[in-house]
């Protein structure tokens, strides 16, 4: 008898949630669980006698018919029983001996008295009755406030003035409100649109100090035109843009329009700091030339391993490199500039796959294009070819590896007229063959990053209606569906062709994440390229619900973290994660992360093509 607790101890030792347990408290609940060895020929015999028990399996495969007839494959590892099952129903009738194993039973008081005594626990299980990845250490990051979209971050209190109010009123505005700055507006197609600007600068040096009128309009001493962001985007990029820019106060707009609804200044963001995050990205704009610029961005991983000390950290660090890389993107451009002149007529240069979507991690490469407001003549082509070729090579020096697939604007096809860009899109739409799919998707993923931003603008306006038809996102579907994650049918891990346990986390699950969402994105005619923003910003009719979307979501960031700890850790770039590495909790939501998917990828293929594979 002494030799079955051992055992259970030991098993319960790797099996998450358990293993979070302190040993006396496994010793205990290993006590009041049995061993039993399920066949076909016993298996309803042995079970009707634990009735309400939790099974914990050891070995053996098995599958139980879920309450909406979906079929669940269960495996070492897995739980089985009333208590977890979804909807609180099992039926034995419903569970299939596909090889016979050892199971563990746990009594239904002692697992309910150890649900209710433990947090952990209690989380755990219900996110596996719900199905959904067990996300507390999603919840409790400290760096996951970076990710608020400006939204949620909004005080009720937004003060303003028209442009014709005078001086003396304004200030006194200020005065009475008890606000630093401003927000000034005028009337502009039937709405208060913001022109300006009044801050407690502004009166010192164009009031105080030049002893103006103050019956004047405010329009008189206002930063005229002043820089804006919109409400979708998140707290990080408000910190980035100030930083860029050097300003202490950025009102925030309605999308897609600039009326006022909010101001974000430098002191906010010192309250919501809680580490200096954009250090590297102040040093990166003070840079002069290519070598101090490159001797910085090689500090980058070195960053990462200082500062990196939570898994939350994680959430954020793609968004760091990515922002790092249009820095140097920009200082390059602007070093080669100052050597040959300006470009000889309006360019937009785009960035595609991580780097628009901000999710890089230290082995993505570069993958970017020049979008052009015409066709340019022998001359002006030539200053264009070595204008990219200039940049690309300095990103390389800087460690942005060139890409393998060579999509970089020193790639004549990747240098395009927005009329060409244009008659591209076209084709790809009405011939989308699989192979067309693969290799345009990465261009389905695209932000500007220096420029005239009003051509990629115009891009997105010719492309959106073309990219939401039904023949097109069906073609999308079926393709992502087509890939496959790194899971067996009876959730066993399937690993990367001769290696030892290890899963390529970016090609098995992320590409496909990135993939489904993608597709809503492209159907609700989203223009944002950030995988976490268009879960967040889609529309509730979209196909998606807010439920799944989170899910998504959470998946997402887990296995954001999971493959950065690798790289970080590890001192790689590779995306080849060891299971080995994992603890055991952690492999619990490996495999639901990937069942997720899994479920998610057969969702886009019934709302987009209308059947199932």
């Amino acid at each position: 008898m002494h030799a079955v607790p051992q055992q259970v101890i030991s098993f319960l030792t790797s099996s998450a949630p358990f293993d979070k347990l302190k040993l006396d408290r496994l010793a205990h609940l290993a006590k009041h669980c049995s061993v039993i060895y399920l066949t076909v020929q016993n298996a309803k015999a042995l079970l009707a006698d634990n009735p309400h028990s939790v099974f914990l399996i050891q070995s053996g495969q098995f599958s139980v018919q879920e309450p909406d007839g979906v079929q669940s494959y269960l495996s070492e590892g897995d739980y089985f029983g009333e208590a977890v099952a979804r909807q609180g129903i099992f039926n034995l009738e419903f569970l299939t001996i596909n090889h016979p194993g050892l199971v563990y039973v746990i009594p239904q008081a002692i697992f309910q008295h150890y649900v209710d005594e433990h947090q952990e626990l209690r989380i755990f299980f219900q996110a596996y009755k719900e199905q959904t990845l067990h996300n507390q250490a999603i919840d409790d990051s400290n760096s996951i406030w970076l990710h608020k979209p400006l939204s949620e971050v909004l005080s009720d209190k937004l003060v303003s003035a028209r442009q014709d109010t005078p001086i003396l009123l304004a200030v006194q505005q200020m005065a009475q409100q008890q606000v630093s700055t401003l927000m000034i507006t005028d009337f502009i197609d039937d709405s208060e649109q913001l022109v300006g600007i009044l801050t407690d600068r502004d009166i010192r040096n164009r009031v105080v100090a030049v002893s103006s009128d103050t019956q004047e309009p405010v329009s008189k001493v206002m930063t005229p035109n002043p820089c804006f962001i919109e409400q979708q985007h998140s707290l990080f990029d408000a910190l980035c843009l100030m930083t860029e820019r050097n300003i202490h106060h950025l009102p925030i707009v309605e999308r897609n329009k600039q009326i006022p609804i909010g101001l974000v200044t430098a002191t906010d963001m010192l309250r919501y700091q809680r580490a200096n995050v954009l250090f590297i990205i102040g040093e990166l704009m003070k840079a002069q030339s290519l070598y101090e610029l490159s001797r910085l961005s090689w500090q980058l991983p070195q960053y990462f391993s200082t500062h990196a000390k939570r898994l939350g950290d994680f959430d954020v660090a793609g968004k760091i490199l990515s922002q790092a890389t249009d820095i140097m993107t920009r200082k390059l451009i602007d070093f080669y500039q100052q050597k040959k002149g300006q470009a000889p007529f309006d360019y937009c240069w785009l960035v595609y796959g991580s780097q628009a979507r901000e999710d890089q991690t230290m082995g993505s490469d570069q993958d970017n294009g020049l979008l052009l407001a015409r066709t340019p003549n022998e001359q002006e082509s030539e200053y264009f070819a070595d204008l990219s070729d200039y940049v690309c090579k300095g990103l390389n020096k800087c460690g942005i590896a060139l890409c393998t697939g060579n999509i970089m604007a020193s790639n004549p096809e990747l240098r395009l007229s927005l009329e060409q860009a244009i008659n591209e899109a076209h084709t790809w739409v009405n011939s989308p063959t699989p192979k067309a799919l693969l290799s345009f998707n990465i261009f389905l993923d695209v932000r500007p990053v220096a420029g005239n931003v009003s051509l990629y603008k115009q891009l997105q306006q010719a492309r959106s209606p073309l990219f939401k038809q039904s023949r097109f996102l069906a073609m999308l579907a079926r393709q992502v569906n087509d890939l496959h994650v790194p899971l067996s049918v009876f959730k066993r891990f399937s690993y990367d062709k001769g290696s030892e346990e290890a899963i390529n986390l970016k090609r098995g699950a992320v590409v496909i994440i990135n993939s489904l969402v993608r597709i809503y994105a492209l159907g609700a005619q989203l223009s944002m390229p950030s995988t976490l923003s268009r879960l967040a910003n889609l529309p509730e009719d979209g196909g998606l619900t807010k439920k799944d979307a989170d899910n998504l979501r959470d998946i997402w960031l887990f296995l954001n973290r999971l493959r950065w700890r690798h790289q970080v850790s590890n001192k790689v770039t590779d995306s080849s994660i060891l299971i080995k590495d994992l603890s055991a909790i952690e492999k619990h939501q490996l495999k639901a992360a990937f069942q997720a998917i899994q479920v998610a990828q057969q969702g886009a293929l019934l709302k987009f093509c209308g059947e199932m594979s």
